[in-house]
């Protein structure tokens, strides 16, 4: 898709602008940030026009949708809470739900007050997803017992609830009996969430253990999961890309600043590998903006998957680099009670470890090109 900004769009951006200069000052804790950005009308902007304002979000285009997503990161607001409840569950509600369903779940995350999580990658199922082994059976109630491990869960114990891939067809294999269920968070004794810690020392992620956990609801219906959780694959690609390049582009400008005041930008080495990655992502902004909401295209998604992860990796190593001899060491010494201390060069550096594998490892991205796009023989398995 190709596409330039009108006056309307431009007059938007300076709206939505505006509106985060003002209320950005006054922002206090993730949950009534998100409570504030409903009550203005920010939340669901990107659902898919056919939700309307039926579900208390703005209906807007996809220009629209882009520039809030840029604006947002651009101000560097906190990083949402809501935003695998808005921009993954909700548009596959849209798509795959009930009218009541819809109805039950669309507002409140509209409004910023419900927050989810995504129960996808196990212990030995990750980007092979279609190996998942926990499992969902009949309960008597119309429900389900879903009983099981996930793994890489982020925002799991904040969650109130969590939409997983389980199997509820008895000696199902692969992506065969597979269905997709939502689970309330707040089960005692029934979903334990235990923060993974990384090496940044920080713990983003979790992994949640369900053991006879209820799941009222299905979506798309029983055995139908593989294909209603491909569909909401699909939406990670979509417009947050730009708004993550955005991100991009800010960490870039620290590590030429830092380049700059260090003198390393003197080397010609370190200065073409800048050039070098400033390149790449202006190229990598012209793909994501020619292929927004290409839904036809199978390997836009993988080859977007493929260019920033790499791309941010190597941002990572740079960084490091710049900083020299110092930029491997940090404020204070390491201590069993004072834990080291990261630096933001050396936080990037081991985050941006992780790129190449979550959302789908890179092997898995090639395979994805190789096999539907190529026609390529299948990997053995």
């Amino acid at each position: 898709m190709d596409f330039g900004f009108t006056e309307g769009d431009r007059a938007f951006r300076a709206h939505a602008r505006t509106w985060l200069e003002t209320h950005l000052a006054d922002a206090v804790g993730p949950r009534a940030w998100e409570r504030e950005l409903g009550q203005a009308g920010w939340i669901g902007i990107g659902w898919p026009e056919d939700g309307g304002a039926a579900y208390g979000n703005r209906p807007a285009g996809l220009t629209h949708q882009v520039i809030w997503a840029e604006e947002y990161a651009r101000s560097a607001a906190p990083a949402r809470m809501g935003h695998i409840g808005e921009n993954l569950l909700a548009p596959t509600l849209i798509t795959y739900g009930t009218e009541e369903q819809k109805r039950r779940h669309l507002p409140p995350i509209a409004r910023g007050e419900t927050f989810w999580c995504q129960g996808y990658s196990e212990p030995g199922a990750g980007s092979d997803l279609a190996g998942i082994r926990t499992t969902a059976v009949p309960d008597g109630t119309g429900g389900y017992a879903v009983t099981g491990q996930k793994i890489w869960t982020s925002l799991a114990r904040d969650a109130d609830w969590c939409f997983v891939l389980a199997r509820t067809g008895p000696g199902s294999t692969r992506h065969h009996g597979l269905s997709f269920l939502l689970v309330e968070m707040d089960q005692p004794g029934r979903v334990d969430v235990r923060p993974i810690r990384q090496m940044t020392g920080t713990s983003e992620f979790n992994e949640v253990f369900f053991d006879g956990a209820r799941a009222a609801e299905v979506v798309g219906g029983e055995g139908n999961g593989w294909t209603v959780a491909m569909g909401l694959l699909a939406l990670e690609r979509g417009v947050s890309t730009l708004a993550q390049q955005i991100g991009f582009a800010q960490e870039l400008d620290q590590v030429i600043a830092a380049a700059r005041a260090n003198g390393t930008a003197g080397d010609p080495v370190i200065r073409a590998r800048l050039v070098r990655q400033w390149a790449e992502l202006a190229t990598m902004r012209q793909h994501a903006l020619r292929t927004l909401g290409a839904t036809t295209d199978p390997a836009a998604p993988s080859v977007a998957k493929l260019l920033w992860g790499g791309w941010h990796q190597r941002l990572g190593e740079l960084a490091v680099e710049v900083g020299g001899e110092t930029g491997a060491v940090g404020a204070q010494p390491w201590s069993a009670t004072t834990p080291y201390e990261l630096t933001t060069a050396q936080h990037l550096f081991l985050f941006s470890r992780a790129d190449t594998i979550y959302g789908g490892s890179d092997e898995i991205q090639r395979n994805i090109i190789a096999e539907r796009v190529l026609g390529l023989p299948r990997e053995p398995r």
